[in-house]
């Protein structure tokens, strides 16, 4: 029985992985320049 449902753990975990790849695929990933901007934007705001 725990084999089972081991099984269908690492399935689930498989299957939900795929699922997240397929969804992330086409975003765009924001430039080098903007996220370190981001980042100085941020830190300026803590202060």
């Amino acid at each position: 029985m725990a084999f089972w449902i081991i099984l269908l753990v690492v399935f689930a975990v498989v299957i939900g992985n795929i699922m997240l790849v397929k969804h992330t695929a086409h975003m765009k990933m924001p430039s080098r320049k903007q996220r370190h901007s981001d980042e100085r934007d941020d830190k300026d705001d803590q202060l």
